[in-house]
């Protein structure tokens, strides 16, 4: 952080603020603490027919690998308008939301995903900016040496090792060097 965001001053301390227990960056010149919090990312893992919707990426990261639906939660949006928002972005189609299926915790990146169970609503889907491919998989079809992120991983295991049909837990799981926890 380079300027306050409060009065435009370019000096910061960064320091544990009186009464707190992790360090922020602090105004030297307003005194305004900046808290700095984690992004979330919603989406879903839509199901049709017994086949998982994957969508290839047509953006950075992970160009032309393959991803559930999923993209940053706006401002003045429930988590999930923003699922449903984000599906529509990537492959066009409308969903009804299920339960919520998955939080998966990235802390090296400051993100935490949330992800929803979803069916859709009508059979029309099509290809946008963000999918230059959209597929729908059988379990045993899922191309797992190119999925996009950790996050669309760990949640397509945990759909799979549920199983169809039979009441959904919602998974928790977080990556921490390397390793899925």
């Amino acid at each position: 952080m380079k300027y306050c965001s409060e009065c435009g001053h370019d000096i910061l301390d960064y320091r544990i603020p009186k009464g707190d227990h992790t360090p922020r960056y602090v105004c030297t010149s307003c005194h305004i603490i900046h808290y700095q919090n984690p992004n979330m990312v919603v989406g879903c893992l839509i199901v049709n027919d017994g086949r998982i919707m994957l969508a290839r990426r047509g953006i950075e990261p992970r160009k032309g690998y393959w991803n559930l639906p999923c993209g940053f939660l706006e401002n003045e949006e429930t988590v999930q308008q923003g699922a449903k928002r984000e599906v529509f972005e990537e492959t066009g189609a409308s969903v009804e939301l299920g339960p919520l299926h998955t939080v998966y915790n990235l802390p090296h990146a400051n993100q935490v995903y949330l992800i929803f169970l979803a069916t859709m609503t009508d059979p029309h889907y099509h290809l946008t900016d963000e999918s230059t491919e959209i597929g729908f998989f059988a379990p045993d079809e899922i191309p797992w040496d190119e999925i996009a992120f950790s996050s669309n991983a760990f949640a397509l295991k945990k759909y799979l090792e549920n199983g169809e049909g039979k009441p959904h837990p919602t998974y928790l799981g977080s990556y921490f060097k390397d390793k899925i926890r």
